[in-house]
């Protein structure tokens, strides 16, 4: 490649990356995708939060990628009775398009159930069932006290979602996998790291050589932002301190869908190594409620499956997409996305923070940014697609825990057309090239929406450092898959406000 050519890819490059960024966050700063849009509020086990997709950095396992999809935000620990099972009629799916036509190549399904023991206690010589989820105490190979054990299926399809090949994903050689319970506290569960290791299973996937990993249960959330403050009209200092708040989710669970897949199953070929993911969830059309419901009937639901979660690039729904479509958005496909460019094109955030304190936003129409998303960036990280997706380039090799930026990509960047890739500390290993925990999205999202990617002429506010002053990194965060910390458990009280009061999840 000349000079010339060099210097178009990395201008081109930079204006891809900026538009990725802001069609993924711009109005940024909030819990990420948690209750986003009105609908999925009522319906919180389907509502996805999170989805996180990078090079495992896991010492030894760089040829995988690990991917998480969260769902059921907000969980407080001390969630009791019922604690937070997933939807048994509801339909968990990872997408992956490996051939940049936005359409989904390989999807991951997943399917829930509750199987209810139904512990009863004799009680004056009568036999009456227990009202809670468990009768004693649980352990790594002991969950004989266990009252409801939930169970999940992994399948993969191949073409579309509803029309393509499906197959069952097994460990040896069995379908059902575990998912444990929550952590209820420490009395319940004394030792919940061994109770739910053992429910992380080596897999194999039908068509792909190698084996691949899978777990579901509740971790420590992953996201870290000053949510409340952020949106009390950003009441903050916005060039603050960037680790001067604490994370307002910290002691706060989620439950997280968690794959790590061989490389060489998702790419479409070595040629291409571009994939882009995305997480939904769906549920039956038809829903009757019960008049006289029972545990395993408490309603009846059927129909095809419908659309009502989807979640690529972080805080895109709640905070880019203007409060009529964010239902619509939720049920539509990618393919589709051209129907909502004019939130990116005129973004309405950087007005706001204009408004708010009179740093200017830059100027609109971004369509030069616009353009150049449609197009893709050939040998990159975009695959020629044009919709909003999370991509990543599997050739770019994973940076090492502890060496990471968590400015991720965009700290390769200075202000102009021109990427500045000797910059020390460049991380192209990090969101939007994909995204890893310890990615700070609120700080990046804030830079990158006010134009610290733009020349100062175009963007008179670009080089301000943006912040909503809760930092996260990736030594918050293991060295091995999955990569996100334990729950915090429901009791003892003690242990718990500890957890909140740190952005230090619970390990």
């Amino acid at each position: 490649m000349n000079a010339k050519n060099v210097r178009s890819v990395r201008k081109a490059f930079s204006a891809f990356l900026a538009l990725s960024l802001l069609f993924g966050s711009v109005p940024n700063v909030k819990a990420s995708s948690h209750r986003e849009a009105p609908n999925i509020t009522k319906t919180p086990k389907v509502d996805g939060t999170d989805f996180y997709m990078f090079r495992s950095y896991e010492p030894g396992r760089a040829d995988y990628v690990t991917i998480l999809a969260d769902y059921q935000p907000f969980q407080q620990p001390f969630g009791g009775p019922n604690y937070y099972s997933l939807d048994p009629a509801a339909l968990y799916e990872i997408h992956i398009d490996n051939n940049g036509d936005s359409k989904e190549d390989m999807t991951f399904q997943f399917r829930f159930k509750n199987n209810l023991t139904d512990i009863k206690l004799d009680i004056g010589g009568k036999k009456n069932s227990i009202p809670l989820l468990y009768a004693g105490q649980v352990k790594a190979g002991d969950d004989a006290a266990l009252n409801v054990k939930e169970t999940y299926t992994m399948n993969v399809v191949r073409g579309d979602r509803r029309g393509g090949s499906s197959r069952s994903c097994t460990s040896s050689r069995k379908s059902e996998f575990v998912k444990p319970l929550d952590y209820v506290g420490t009395k319940t569960l004394p030792d919940y790291k061994a109770y739910a290791d053992q429910y992380k299973y080596n897999v194999t996937i039908p068509g792909c050589a190698g084996t691949g990993r899978v777990f579901v249960g509740q971790r420590a959330d992953p996201f870290v932002v000053n949510v409340g403050e952020a949106f009390d009209l950003i009441n903050l200092s916005p060039t603050g301190a960037r680790d001067a708040k604490s994370n307002d989710l910290a002691g706060r669970n989620i439950t997280t869908i968690a794959l790590e897949v061989p490389i060489s199953c998702l790419i479409r070929d070595a040629k291409h190594p571009i994939i882009a993911g995305w997480q939904t969830a769906s549920l039956p059309q038809n829903r009757r409620l019960n008049p006289t419901p029972s545990y395993n009937r408490p309603d009846d639901q059927s129909g095809a499956f419908t659309q009502v979660s989807r979640l690529a690039n972080p805080l895109v729904n709640e905070l880019v997409i203007g409060l009529p479509d964010k239902d619509g958005f939720n049920a539509s496909k990618p393919a589709n996305d051209a129907q909502f460019l004019s939130y990116v094109t005129n973004p309405t955030f950087p007005a706001i923070i204009e408004k708010l304190y009179g740093t200017k936003a830059p100027a609109t129409p971004r369509t030069d940014l616009v353009g150049v998303f449609l197009t893709g960036v050939k040998g990159v990280n975009a695959d020629g697609g044009a919709s909003e997706l999370m991509r990543l380039n599997t050739a770019v090799p994973p940076t090492p825990r502890g060496s990471q930026n968590n400015l991720g990509a965009a700290g390769c960047f200075d202000p102009g057309p021109v990427p500045n890739l000797k910059k020390a500390g460049c991380d192209p290993a990090g969101y939007p090239n994909g995204r890893r925990p310890g990615d700070d999205v609120v700080d990046i999202t804030l830079r990158v929406a006010m134009g610290a990617l733009l020349p100062t002429a175009k963007a008179p506010s670009g080089a301000v450092p943006f912040t909503d002053q809760a930092i996260v990194n990736d030594g918050m965060y293991a060295n091995a898959w999955p990569y996100v910390n334990g729950p915090t458990p429901g009791a003892p009280q003690a242990t718990r406000l500890a957890n909140e009061q740190t952005n230090q999840p619970a390990p």
